[in-house]
């Protein structure tokens, strides 16, 4: 990894959590001190409590992100986000193209392209996701289509401060099932050929994180992986036991 990378741990709460779970954020924060100095650390919960959390890690060296935006700013778009507001409730991050709104949403390329841009435009960081099916990666056409999926959902002028890329193979999300380090090592130096060939100098800094069943027991093998710039966590990030004991084990120890 290089130097100018500080690792991410981040943790996407998806549509999990209550106005009582900012216990777990509580906690956390509490147990942040050994991580910080090696890595940034983010919690991604849903858009109802990014106020609460905003407010309660102010000062702290935990960030609050958004899972979802729209790319219009404003508008007759019922039950629809804005990057502006998430930004307005305390976020600094969103993520966009996650695979499970590329698939259940029918997202397009050039759906989670505008995404990012209205992320950029509100003052955010976007956390754009990629990853292959399993019937993709049987095929032997994973690489294909992460090529794809970043040609088509990154926006020009991408840099290390307003980008990250996440890689979650479709098939390993939630599943238990983890690509072998190789193979997390193959797609991650060909993200990072793709983003220096687009953007250079600028695609060598853009922060790659790996996502997909992700556990305290293979964090620090797998951060280890060469181009792998820290961690997109989903189950493992609702209990801060688990969530620090990832971020610990793949940078304190």
């Amino acid at each position: 990894m290089a130097a100018a990378r500080r690792p991410l741990v981040a943790g996407n709460w998806k549509m999990n959590g209550l106005a009582a779970s900012i216990v777990e954020l509580d906690r956390i924060i509490a147990g942040a001190a050994p991580v910080t100095p090696k890595a940034d650390l983010l919690v991604c919960p849903p858009t109802t409590l990014i106020a609460a959390f905003a407010a309660r890690a102010a000062g702290s060296p935990v960030a609050i992100g958004g899972q979802d935006c729209r790319a219009e700013p404003a508008g007759a778009f019922t039950g629809d986000i804005a990057a502006e507001m998430l930004s307005d409730a305390g976020a600094r991050f969103v993520i966009v193209g996650h695979s499970e709104r590329r698939t259940l949403h029918h997202e397009s390329d050039a759906a989670v392209r505008a995404k990012a841009q209205a992320a950029w435009r509100a003052g955010l960081v976007a956390i754009v996701c990629v990853g292959e099916s399993r019937e993709e990666r049987a095929s032997g056409t994973a690489l294909a289509i992460c090529g794809g999926q970043l040609d088509g959902s990154l926006p020009d002028g991408a840099t290390a401060a307003n980008l990250v890329v996440a890689y979650e193979p479709v098939w390993a999300i939630g599943s238990g099932l983890t690509p072998i380090p190789a193979d997390v090592a193959e797609v991650h130096g060909f993200i990072r050929g793709r983003l220096v060939a687009r953007f250079g100098a600028a695609g060598e800094g853009v922060r790659i994180l790996y996502g997909g069943s992700v556990k305290p027991a293979n964090a620090k093998e797998l951060m280890a992986v060469a181009n792998v710039d820290g961690a997109l966590v989903g189950g493992a990030s609702l209990k801060a036991s688990e969530f620090l004991a990832i971020a610990r084990g793949a940078y304190c120890e």
